[in-house]
């Protein structure tokens, strides 16, 4: 049945992905990652241009709190990819995770996701609720300019909580969030493609090292 549901409309909600006794534990573990990195860079005790511990320069979300391939998200990955797999009848080949932290008055933008992000994920750690919106027309929005996507259709509301993972086709559905009137919510995100080859193909093709590096890893299974 969900895999039917998934092939039709391209998403599926996969409730308690992991219990939220863990979701609690790795957002708490992540609000602390944060100070912790706000704190290293007040002191000086990394320079101002290392990700190692996170960042605040994502130009998709200003001044807000994300990190690479931390490695708590990279496991949990890997926990939630067999129930992704089984619930939406597909063989994935995981790229990397990406989590952050929102803050009051953040917006993410309607958009849909380049080839590398095939199928996403977001998953709820913790904070205070905030849906995400999609748009099921497939073809609403653009791939490569998606910011703003030329559309203001209200979509489909989806609330989660926390430990609850929603799975869509990225690159097909516009996506978007409204501006945020709570204190903080932390989500991380899951990006997996089905085609083995293209996986290979980034590599060579992005810059990120992050992103490389985690690829890499996946490939020399």
């Amino acid at each position: 049945m969900s895999k039917a549901k998934f092939k039709k409309n391209h998403f599926l909600v996969i409730k308690e992905a992991v219990d939220p006794k863990v979701a609690e534990f790795v957002y708490n573990y992540f609000l602390m990652k944060r100070q912790v990195c706000q704190t290293f860079y007040d002191f000086r005790y990394i320079n101002p241009y290392n990700v190692d511990y996170g960042t605040w320069t994502d130009a998709q979300v200003p001044n807000t709190y994300s990190h690479y391939a931390d490695i708590a998200m990279e496991t949990l990955l890997l926990q939630v990819q067999p129930k992704m797999e089984k619930l939406t009848g597909l063989k994935l080949n995981p790229t990397y995770s990406y989590a952050r932290i929102y803050k009051m008055g953040d917006v993410l933008h309607r958009h849909k996701d380049r080839f590398s992000c095939e199928i996403s994920t977001t998953m709820n750690l913790g904070g205070d609720e905030w849906p995400i919106y999609l748009e099921n027309k497939k073809n609403v929005g653009t791939v490569e300019d998606g910011f703003p996507a030329k559309t203001d259709n209200k979509g489909t509301k989806i609330i989660l909580k926390p430990g609850d993972m929603l799975v869509y086709k990225g690159m097909i559905l516009e996506h978007w969030r409204e501006a945020f009137i709570g204190k903080d919510c932390a989500q991380v995100f899951y990006i997996t493609i089905i085609n083995f080859l293209l996986e290979q193909m980034i590599i060579y093709l992005t810059k990120d090292r992050t992103l490389v590096y985690q690829i890499g890893l996946r490939v020399k299974k």
